[in-house]
C-alpha cells in the first residue's frame, strides 16, 4: 500500500519510505521528486534523513542538499530545525491516516484490514532491519528531547491504535478491543526493534505471520 503526503501526491509507504528502493543506502540517497514544491521537497528530504541517520545527526544543510533547495532558502519555509521536525511529524500523521483509509477502502472485513496492515509493515522488513521503524524510531528519538512536548508524536501511534481498536470492535471483541490494538502495535514495534538490532529482516517477517494467525483466531 502507498499513500500520499501533503506534497503534490508523492507516494510513500506505510513505514514512511519516500519513493525509492528499500535496498538503497545512505551512501546513495534516493532522489527527491523535483516536480514538487520546495517546501514539500524539504519535508520529504527531512523525513528520509531523520529515518536514516536520526534527528540529532541530521542538519538543515543536509536536508537542503537532498531536497535540491539552496541552503539559504530553507529559512523562508522553516525558521529552525525543530520546525522541520514538526513538519515531518505532521506529514507522518497525514500519511498514516491516509494509508489506513486506503486499507479500509480496499478490504471489507475487519480481519482482512488488520491482516493487510500487518502485511504492509512486514513488507518493509529490509528497511526496518537497516534503519529501524521510521515511526517508532522518530517517536523514540523525539521523546528523549527536552522539548518533546512541542511535537505531536503521540498522535502517530494513537492514530494506528484507534484504527486497530475499531477493527477489533467490529470483530465483537468489546472491552478487549483497546488492549488487542495496543498488543498488535506493541508486537510490531518490539519485532521491529529486534529486526533492526540484529539486522535480520526475517524476524519481522516471522512475527507478521504469527500476528496474522492471531488475527485469524480473533
Amino acid at each position: 500500500m502507498t499513500w500520499t503526503d501533503p506534497s503534490e501526491g508523492s507516494p510513500l509507504s506505510l513505514s514512511g519510505e519516500v519513493t525509492h528502493s528499500i535496498e538503497s543506502s545512505t551512501e546513495n540517497p534516493p532522489d527527491i521528486d523535483r516536480r514538487t514544491g520546495k517546501r514539500d521537497r524539504l519535508v520529504a528530504a527531512a523525513a528520509e534523513l531523520l529515518h536514516r541517520q536520526g534527528v540529532e545527526r541530521t542538519t538543515l544543510a543536509e536536508i537542503a542538499q537532498l531536497a535540491d533547495v539552496p541552503a539559504g532558502n530553507v529559512y523562508y519555509y522553516f525558521k529552525t530545525k525543530n520546525d522541520v521536525i514538526a513538519a515531518v511529524v505532521d506529514a507522518r500523521i497525514y500519511q498514516v491516516s491516509a494509508a489506513l483509509a486506503a486499507i479500509d477502502e480496499r478490504h471489507h472485513t475487519p480481519k482482512a484490514r488488520l491482516k493487510a496492515f500487518v502485511r504492509e509493515l512486514a513488507g518493509q522488513s529490509k528497511t526496518v532491519a537497516q534503519y529501524g521503524c521510521p515511526l517508532g524510531s522518530l517517536c523514540s528519538e523525539i521523546d528523549k528531547r527536552l522539548d518533546a512536548s512541542d511535537f505531536a508524536v503521540a498522535e502517530l501511534m494513537r492514530t494506528i491504535v484507534e484504527w486497530a481498536e475499531m477493527q477489533y470492535q467490529a470483530l465483537g471483541q468489546g472491552a478487549e478491543s483497546r488492549g488487542l490494538a495496543l498488543d498488535l502495535l506493541a508486537a510490531y514495534q518490539g519485532s521491529a526493534l529486534l529486526t533492526n538490532t540484529l539486522r535480520d529482516p526475517k524476524i519481522l517477517s516471522s512475527a507478521a505471520r504469527r500476528l496474522e494467525r492471531r488475527i485469524d483466531a480473533s
